[in-house]
């Protein structure tokens, strides 16, 4: 045998294989050339092929090919030795023939072959067939692909292969089909074997593509023979069997449909090449379709007989489908069309097809329809295209616009253009366009659009749908494409506004973005040629017109949108509009410079400095903008806009205008200092953003930013060694570049603090990471470090050392990283957030490892010993952080000794394997990673042994999941492709999957308890029972039964039961005894997590551990885990995921569970790199036989079965999941299909299944069928399922059983999500969670007969004339369904899916006695009637109503149709934006039942009802009827007003029955619309004034509270309208009864909205505030506020109210007298409050309200020279404000910082005067403003005194111990207890911060002081202040020296909070020191 050997070929890696062939045949073969002397050709051709055999290197091979090629083209007819010529042909002919398919070697011989003289080659063709024939004499099985590929091979490219195939052709063909008949003999007997099914699927498909090559290229052969009739009888039999295959495998629905669809084309090909191309062969094609035999006489007799075979009525719908498919890819249809038959079978396949459509519900098949059909479209325009004969004028009207043909297919399009499968609406969009361009080829195309009416009602029609239907977007993009954007701008001119408003829904964004493009480039293009080659004046008119049209609404939109809806608008939609006309830019500038730059636009838009820099940096990405100039950006914008554009207050800005600072369009555009400065000034402000997307943002950006510097920087130095010459310049700019990223690093290491917030510290590391990848931290590289990196990618996820081959000196920045930030990044890897750990754990990875120091003993045995610790803590996340200190100690050399000294004091047996000095670095690694997993195997071991005495004792002291994790986690990064101690590593897997065993077998009684969160002993099961007791006898106290509130205590001596005790603390850290305290929460961790850690262990050893197993061949393949291990593995998970009862345990079961079936399936089995052929069979049947197990134990299960029946079958579904979820897509998922049969029959009810052992499989289908439609893996698999499942749910609902009704009820739930998709909003009618009724059921059409039945059947129940309530079961549930369908205009009207046979059921409905019934069918009425059936609907059902009062009405029945009709006018006004048509009748049938609304009707229900119809006509400003009918209605509905209960009350009366309320609240919504909304349209204002004081003044608190919400409304909206002076309608009276009501009203609702309504009309002035006729003062006013206030902190809505209002008359009452002495206590009380409402616990909302306060009152109290509240309170509102600004929530802070704005120009620097900042620059720049004030108000020492105070953290009610108890710092060991709240402060920072404003305040106060002139209390405090701050600086370092070694890891809270002490105290002693 010959080696395999591997090329590299250019572009792409080529196997190039040396020849393969067995001993004797090459033995032969190079004896056979054998030659001796002589030099003529055919010798020299012997010679170089006998080297060739010789040779084993593949290349070689090749060239040597090519030599005999040249010297076989140089041989003359004279010269050659017949035999030995022979045995060259034999050879190569040979060697050809044995060659795998895609061997470039075999090329290389087919071009020898093929250069052979004309003289040679049919020699050459003889001896290649007889190697062929030799082949194909007889193969064995696994023989048959590789001749197949052989054959195909030698028809592709290679003219002698083609010939030999013609000449053998019989041979061949037979060959063909006994090699199919064989793989369909094989596929009946792999069910479940999937690997194998596929490949003989691959097999069987190229088998028939290559039959169909051999018969396209041997058709003349074939005619030929058949019409000779020589032979006829073998060629015709084997093309009959060869049909025959052909037509098994089109109705064997085993078979994948690319197999499938092959072979329906092999099939057309075979009829066309027997029949030719005449009308005959169209005739049997449409007869195929047809399914009928009639056409078929004219195909010879076999032919006939086996597409009869085809012809039945029991064939599987596929066969038509790709029988229509072959029709169109193997007949020709360019050109003129042979007959008759051929237009006919044209028209059949499209009609063939969307029968189709209705039938199929496989998305797979949907998706072949989809293509197929395109495909039809584009033959057919085949057809009218050609040149010839015109096109028959019937075929030319069948296929022109408006033909029902046409109609058909738009319905198709309209039912699929929203498929959930991306390749059906591609498809669609491609027939659309398809069926424009027949439409246009088959009318006379005219310029004039306006004359084709089909197009214009077309294009209206499109327009006129919602525009959330996203399969219009595509449409109209072709119209747009065909017809130009001009077309569309005249129909509806306002689309490019209507575009760009669609573009904030992220799921429109690109479909809107697409089509927006298409429209301007085509108007652009339009607009150019229609002003032609006209002066350059011309060319600006149009240009300003294309501006116009689509640049000026995108500027409004950036400016006043919101910032996430324009978001998108940067991705999708502004780099194309640039790209259609860069010129715009400057246009853009101009338009937004021209705006004044601080105008911000709207709350939460970006205003005009955010959509300059959107534009901008959109420009600079296109290259259209070039980088900055002095003094301005590209020369069009200040450089100061973008300093404050980098530290604007909203993220999108900033992140706007850093891109334009580091994107650019060339990657080595050199950057400039101005760059670098502005990136130092965006970083640190930016680096604490608690929004993830912009971190990401952020990242991305610099790191474009870098790789520029560093590409720019290498091209500079390559420039620098080309010239030597070179400027200074340049060596500069390298230096600026160094030294910025020097800078950079230092910076980002410093914030790395103790106590730095957890987004701080992400986004640093995240940046070290970068710079560590794009630079280099070290200047030698450690080969540790290269080696770790290789071997554990998953742990590093970047490489780490230098990677430039310029040396690692040009971009080393390792000499700036010192100890201390080294070991800070160390300490980062304790953080609780597994993202920072990751990248702490990667950048150490890249940092020098001097600093990082692990390779220093002392301080590695104190890392290990951490980590040892760690994994045996009960906190889980410490696990995690022990796992990652052990990764990072892997590389250690030392590792190995430092365990065993561990080993040695634990007093554990241990030998770890020892490294010689010669052991290469691989090798260390490993050894290193044997030995800790040994070491925390045995102390595993030692630990299982003690919890199986003791569980309790585990719990509380050596919980096991930390061990089990840490081993996980060092196992992850083992490289199994060279290990060198494999014995050692089986041993070691035996034993782990060993321990795992142990470890569940101690905990799982707790998980499998009936009851595992409250550990109640339920269970009477004997065997789980017993231990489960042994537990609880040990967790249970002796005499109290408190156990579960109340944490228990061990003491050390486990033996002495009698000595436990309660107490109420833990004995501290440095007791000397231990003791525990010990909850049965913590029992539970510790049990679930440990479940949890073996099932990720056992799934970690079988997912990446080599398998060891012996195959057929009795061949061995070594590995680590056996097949024995793998299914018990299997079956020990199938235990848990079956008997769990504990969510977490059984879900993580599940993830373990995962890995082994993706094992399983794939089957890995890897050695040497070499990837295993077959792999394991016996492993690979496993997940089939489980299956079919488990579901045998559903069915069979009851009340006594071990299978959990609640918790939602706790983990079986997950069981049943993980094995259909690994069956591979591309199979034929017969395990699906098999599980959900069996499924849907268990679901669904049946007669004779009632009893208790039917409903529990009934049970467990229904949650097992949820899970699976749940889970995204199986995709659009599951989907023919849905209709089933859609079933089951609802007949669900009608059963007696309670479990079965609530697992229904889920099991709904979740198929609507699956049809409709999430909730993509907070509206639950919202139409983007809708389908159209058409669509829906062509999706699912089983669902159409059967909703219709069950809705018919309901209907007939809900009669509510005899009184008694009769609620069908699942009646709700399909007005659900039916309410999430609508009607698409575009549905034909003649449907067969139609929606009209449903709407006389669901107006019936309306009659139900149940109130949620009437609404929900009023609801489900709206989808199925069309807009414009909506008037004549209306007026059907109002004549329903009764005309006047009688004894017997029904009024069910009256409220029901009231509420169709307001429900459908409604929906009519939303959708139609037009009145309705004149005439419809509507107002006449309201007037004479409006005493329907009167007191004449006792009902209230129906009273109410009628007015809201009344107010949906009557209340908008334009109505939906005509002006003389609306102001008809308006007066009858006044009178009806007047008489009511709200103005002239007559008690008792019906407003006291049910419903009263309702009715009140409808009248109210009449009389605000009459008195506030518009009042001028309803007549005179005096009627309205009483009107409104009825209103305020009636006794419902729920008609105040809307009036007074209708008020705020409409003040709020005059506001907007920017309209000065008070309403008419608000008179004095009305402004009396509201502040009357501001002062009596009880009710908190309404007195907090009528505080609102005074806050908003007290903006304009000051109001007169009287309490009937007494006037009072502000003082008094201001008094009653506060009380009110301090009173209402229980209702946080009128809290916020009152404070706002009094801050407003606070902000008045200093403005009008700033230097009074009035209302001082009013005025300090005030302030009280206001602090009180910026702590950290007060609810977001009163938060808020204090920023919002404390920003109005900047001007007025906080910055005003006169110190209007004192400088006590005005400090303490200083200090509140600076609060917000560290609050946890964004929008606090954001709110709060909006103060700069409002600071007074001279005070604040320029830089960010009048502008938004975020919050760290606000926070900064107002301790700076504050230390200003203290100079202006002339308060320095004062202030330097208070600041110091804050520094020292006085009065910030830290809980901070006292000294003595600093030791003790362990918090209450509480698991899952938040701890501090705030994450996003950083105290730390807020202390440095202060103290550097703090030393400029004492700088200042040393320059205007005299010395020694200082007031004795003032010297008092300093002394004070001074011993506080050094009694704090001596405890806390105290507390830090007791503390524990790396307290980092061991006590990190504790740790940094003394930190943060110790720095207080600290800064505080410099502060005074300098004060002395």
């Amino acid at each position: 045998m010959l080696d395999d050997r591997a090329m590299v070929v250019k572009k792409k890696t080529a196997k190039v294989e040396a020849v393969v062939l067995d001993e004797d045949k090459l033995h032969t073969l190079i004896a056979s050339l054998s030659v001796d002397g002589g030099e003529d050709g055919v010798r020299q051709v012997a010679r170089t092929l006998q080297s060739c055999l010789e040779l084993t290197e593949p290349v070689q091979q090749i060239q040597l090919v090519k030599k005999a090629g040249s010297q076989l083209e140089a041989l003359s007819e004279e010269q050659p030795d017949g035999a030995l010529l022979e045995a060259c042909l034999h050879t190569l002919s040979q060697v050809y023939t044995s060659l795998q398919a895609k061997n470039p070697l075999r090329r290389a011989i087919a071009s020898a072959l093929g250069s052979v003289p004309a003289w040679l080659q049919e020699h050459t063709v003889n001896s290649l067939s007889a190697c062929l024939s030799d082949c194909m004499s007889n193969p064995t099985s696994h023989q048959y692909s590789h001749i197949v590929d052989t054959i195909s091979a030698c028809l592709v490219g290679f003219p002698l292969g083609e010939r030999c195939i013609n000449k053998l052709l019989p041979e061949v063909l037979e060959f063909l089909h006994k090699g199919l008949s064989e793989y369909l003999h094989q596929n009946s007997g792999l069910a479940g074997r999937h690997i194998a099914q596929a490949q003989l699927m691959q097999s069987c498909l190229a088998a028939v593509k290559t039959s169909m090559l051999v018969i396209q290229r041997s058709q003349e052969t074939i005619s030929a023979a058949l019409q000779a009739q020589q032979n006829h009888c073998k060629l015709e039999d084997t093309l009959s069997s060869l049909l025959g295959c052909y037509i098994h495998i089109l109705t064997d629905e085993e078979f994948i449909q690319s197999v499938q669809s092959t072979a329906g084309m092999a099939v057309v090909l075979l009829c066309r090449s027997v029949m030719g191309c005449g009308d005959e062969v169209a005739s049997v094609v449409c007869s195929l379709l047809r399914s009928l035999a009639e056409g078929l006489n004219t195909a010879p007799q076999w032919l006939k007989q086996r597409c009869e075979g085809l012809c039945t009525n029991g064939r599987p719908p596929g066969v038509s489908l790709y029988l229509c498919h072959g029709a169109l890819a193997m007949l020709s249809w360019k050109g003129a069309l042979p007959g008759p038959q051929w237009e006919q079978l044209l028209l059949l396949v499209p009609n063939t097809l969307l029968d189709l459509d209705v039938s199929i519900i496989e998305s797979s098949t949907a998706m072949v329809v989809a293509r197929v059909l395109t495909l039809w479209s584009s033959a057919a325009l085949d057809c009218l295209q050609g040149e010839g004969q015109p096109c028959p004028f019937s075929l030319q009207q069948s296929l022109s616009g408006g033909s029902e043909l046409q109609r058909h297919l738009l319905e198709h399009i309209y039912s699929h253009w929203e498929h959930p499968l991306d390749g059906v609406r591609h498809q669609t969009r491609s027939l659309f366009r398809n069926l424009l361009l027949l439409h246009q080829h088959t009318t006379c195309s005219t310029s004039d659009l306006t004359k084709d009416s089909y197009i214009t009602e077309l294009t209206q029609s499109l327009l006129g749908l919602e525009w959330h239907m996203r399969g219009k977007y595509g449409s109209l993009g072709c119209l747009v494409e065909l017809y130009g954007a001009g077309h569309l701008l005249d129909i509806q001119p306002q689309l490019p506004s209507c575009l760009l408003g669609l573009m904030g829904d992220q799921t429109l964004a690109p479909y809107a973005s697409d089509l927006l493009e298409r429209l301007f480039v085509s108007h652009k293009a339009q607009l150019a040629s229609e002003a032609g080659a006209a002066d350059k004046t011309a060319t600006e008119d149009w240009m300003e017109q294309w501006h116009q049209t689509w640049v000026t609404p995108l500027l409004q939109v950036l400016c006043r949108a919101k910032l996430d809806q324009t978001t998108y608008i940067l991705d999708y939609f502004l780099p194309k509009l640039l790209r259609c006309s860069p010129s715009s830019v400057a246009h853009m500038v101009q338009a937004l410079q021209d705006t004044p730059p601080c105008s911000t636009g709207p709350s939460g838009s970006r205003g005009a400095l955010g959509a300059l820099m959107t534009c901008l940096r959109a420009a600079r990405a296109q290259g259209v903008v070039p980088s900055s100039e002095e003094g301005l950006w590209g020369g069009l914008v200040p450089l100061s806009l973008l300093r404050q554009a980098l530290v604007h207050k909203h993220d999108q800005v900033r992140m706007d205008a850093l891109g334009l600072v580091c994107e650019s369009h060339r990657s080595t555009e050199v950057l400039t200092s101005q760059e670098i400065d502005l990136l130092r000034y965006f970083l640190l402000p930016n680096l604490n953003s608690q929004s993830p997307g912009v971190r990401q943002q952020t990242v991305s950006l610099l790191k474009k930013l870098l790789c520029r510097m560093k590409d720019s920087t290498l091209l500079l130095q390559k420039k620098l060694i080309q010239e030597r010459d070179q400027e200074q310049r340049e060596r500069d700019q390298h230096t600026i570049h160094l030294s910025s990223c020097a800078g950079c690093v230092v910076r980002l290491l410093e914030v790395l603090l103790p106590g730095a917030s957890f987004s701080k510290c992400l986004m640093s590391l995240h940046l070290l990471c970068l710079l560590g990848q794009l630079f280099t931290f070290s200047t030698a590289g450690s080969a540790y470090a290269v080696l770790f990196v290789t071997h554990c990618p998953l742990l590093c996820l970047s490489t780490c050392t230098s990677l430039f081959s310029s040396g690692p000196d040009v971009f080393a920045l390792g000499e700036v990283v010192t100890s201390a930030h080294a070991q800070n990044v160390l300490y980062c890897v304790a953080s609780n957030f597994l993202e920072v750990k990751l990248q702490a754990s990667t950048l150490l990875q890249q940092l020098p490892q001097s600093a990082v120091g692990l390779q220093v003993p002392e301080r590695m045995r104190s890392v290990l010993q951490a980590a040892l610790d760690l994994s045996t803590s009960t906190k889980p996340f410490d696990s995690v952080t022990a796992a990652h200190l052990l990764n990072l100690l892997l590389p250690q050399p030392a590792l190995s000794q430092a365990l065993l000294l561990c080993a040695q004091e634990q007093g554990l047996s241990f030998q770890p394997p020892s490294p010689s000095p010669q052991t290469s670095e691989t090798d260390m690694l490993e050894l290193n990673m044997l030995a800790v997993v040994q070491f925390l195997l045995r102390c595993l071991q030692l630990e299982v042994t003690r919890a199986e005495s003791s569980l309790l004792q585990a719990a509380a002291s050596y919980p096991l999941y930390g061990r089990a994790h840490c081993i996980t986690a060092v196992l992850q990064h083992l490289n199994t492709e060279s290990l060198s101690q494999t014995e050692q590593w089986r041993c070691l897997v035996s034993e782990l999957i060993a321990v795992c065993y142990r470890m569940s077998d101690v905990v799982s009684p707790v998980v499998q308890s009936s009851s595992p969160e409250g550990l109640i002993p339920m269970d009477t099961d004997s065997e789980t029972s017993t231990g489960l007791q042994r537990i609880l006898q040990e967790i249970q106290p002796r005499d109290t039964n408190d156990f579960f509130t109340n944490a228990r205590e061990l003491d050390t001596h486990h033996g002495d039961n009698h000595t436990q005790t309660q107490t109420a603390h833990t004995p501290s850290l440095d007791s000397g005894g231990e003791g525990y305290r010990v909850t049965a929460q913590m029992v539970l961790v510790c049990c679930w997590r440990s479940m949890k850690e073996v099932a990720m262990l056992l799934g970690q050893l079988c997912q990446s551990l080599p398998l060891h197993y012996t195959n057929d061949n009795t061949h061995t393949h070594p590995g680590l885990i056996t097949e024995e291990q793998v299914e018990g593995v299997g079956l020990y998970f199938r235990l848990q995921l079956l008997q769990s009862r504990h969510r977490g345990a059984f879900e993580l079961a599940y993830v373990g569970f995962v890995r082994l079936t993706d094992m399983l399936c794939r089957c890995v089995c890897s050695h040497s790199g070499q990837r295993a052929e077959s792999g394991s069979q016996a492993l690979q049947q496993l997940p089939a036989r489980w299956l079919s197990e488990v579901l045998e134990e559903v069915k069979s299960s009851d009340p006594s079965s071990k299978l959990c029946a609640t918790r939602r079958s706790a983990g079986i579904p997950f069981y049943i999941q993980a094995l259909l979820s690994s069956e591979p897509k591309s199979s034929s998922c017969s395990l699906l299909k098999m599980t959900m049969r069996e499924l849907i029959a268990l679901a669904k009810p049946s007669a004779n299944r009632n009893t208790d052992s039917s409903t529990v499989p009934q049970v467990h289908a229904l949650n097992i069928l949820r899970a699976l439609y749940r889970d995204t893996r199986l995709g659009e698999n599951i989907i023919p399922f849905v209709s089933d499942g859609m079933q089951a749910a609802v007949l669900g609902f009608t059963s007696p059983v309670w479990a079965v009704r609530n697992s229904s009820t889920l099991l709904f739930s979740t198929l609507i999500t699956r049809i409709f998709g999430v909730k993509r909003g907070k509206d639950e009618h919202s139409k983007k969670n809708r389908m159209t009724g058409r669509e829906f059921f062509t999706r699912f059409p089983a669902l159409y007969p059967f909703l219709l039945n069950q809705l018919e059947e309901a209907a007939a129940t809900v009669e509510s004339d005899s009184g008694q309530v009769k609620l069908h079961p699942s009646l709700f549930l399909l007005l659900l369904v039916l309410s999430r369908l609508y009607p698409s205009p575009m549905d034909g009207s003649s449907s067969p899916l139609g929606l009209a046979p449903f709407m006389p059921f669901i107006i019936r409905c309306g009659r139900s006695a149940v109130y949620r019934t009437r609404e929900m069918a009023a609801r489900a009425l709206v989808p199925f009637v069309l807009v414009t059936q909506v008037p004549s609907t209306v007026h059907t059902l109002l004549q329903e109503l009764p005309p006047e009062p009688s004894p017997k009405i029904q009024h069910n029945h009256i409220h029901g149709t009231l509420l169709q009709v307001l429900f459908l006018l409604r929906s009519y006004q939303t959708d139609s934006h037009r009145p309705l048509p004149a005439g419809n009748g509507i107002s006449e049938a309201l007037h004479q039942r409006m005493w329907l609304a009167s007191r004449q009707n006792h009902c209230a229900v129906t009273r109410g009802a009628f007015l809201d119809v009344l107010v949906c006509l009557c209340g908008p400003r334009i109505s939906l009827l005509g002006d003389s009918e609306v102001s008809d209605l308006r007066q009858d509905s006044l009178s009806v007003l007047m008489a009511s209960d709200l103005v002239t009350p007559n008690a008792p009366s019906a407003a006291m029955g049910p419903g009263s309320t309702q009715y009140l609240l409808s009248l109210a919504w009449v009389a605000l619309s009459a008195s506030v909304e518009i009042p001028e349209l309803w007549g005179g204002r005096q009627p309205m004034s009483q009107l409104l004081q009825c209103l305020l003044q009636c006794p419902q608190y729920e008609v105040r509270e809307l009036v007074l919400e209708g008020v705020l409304k409409r003040l709020q909206e005059e506001e907007e309208e920017e309209k000065t002076g008070r309403p008419q309608w608000l008179d004095e009276t009305t402004l009396s009864n509201l502040i009357t009501l501001a002062l009596h009203e009880t009710h908190p609702k309404c007195l907090a909205k009528v505080l609102t309504v005074l806050c908003v009309l007290s903006s304009d002035g000051e109001l007169q505030w009287r309490d009937g006729v007494k006037v009072l003062s502000q003082e008094e006013v201001l008094l009653h506020l506060l009380a009110l206030a301090q009173s209402s902190a229980h209702s946080v809505e009128l809290h916020c109210a009152a404070m706002t209002l009094v801050s407003q008359l606070v902000v008045q009452l200093v403005n009008s007298n700033p230097q009074g002495e009035r209302a001082e206590a009013c005025l300090a009380q005030w302030g009280a409050l206001v602090c009180s409402c910026c702590s950290e616990e007060q609810p977001v909302e009163v938060k808020l309200m204090a920023a919002k306060v404390l920003v109005n009152c900047t001007v007025t109290v906080l910055t005003s020279a006169h110190l209007p509240l004192g400088l006590s309170t005005t400090l303490s509102l200083w200090r509140s404000l600076f609060m917000l600004l560290q609050d946890e929530d964004q929008e606090v802070r954001d709110s709060a910082s909006d103060f700069i704005s409002n600071v007074p120009a001279p005070l604040i620097s320029s830089d960010v005067a009048g502008v938004s900042v975020c919050p760290p620059v606000a926070l900064d720049s107002g301790v700076g403003l504050l230390c200003q004030l203290f100079e202006l108000w002339g308060q320095v020492p004062a202030g330097v005194l208070a600041l110091t105070e804050w520094l020292l953290g006085e009065g910030e009610g830290e809980n901070e111990a006292p000294a003595d108890e600093a030791s003790g710092l362990d918090e209450e060991d509480f698991l899952f207890e938040k701890g501090d709240l705030n994450l996003w402060a950083e105290p730390i920072q807020w202390v440095k911060l202060l103290h550097r404003h703090l030393g400029s305040l004492v700088l200042t106060l040393e320059q205007t002081q005299t010395p020694g002139v200082s007031q004795p209390d003032q010297v008092h405090q300093i002394n004070t202040l001074s011993t506080q701050a050094q009694t704090k600086a001596v405890s806390s370092k105290q507390a830090l020296d007791s503390l524990p070694t790396l307290p980092q890891f061991s006590c990190t809270m504790e740790h940094a909070q003394l930190e943060l002490r110790h720095q207080r105290a600290t800064l505080a002693l410099d502060v005074l020191q300098r004060l002395r």
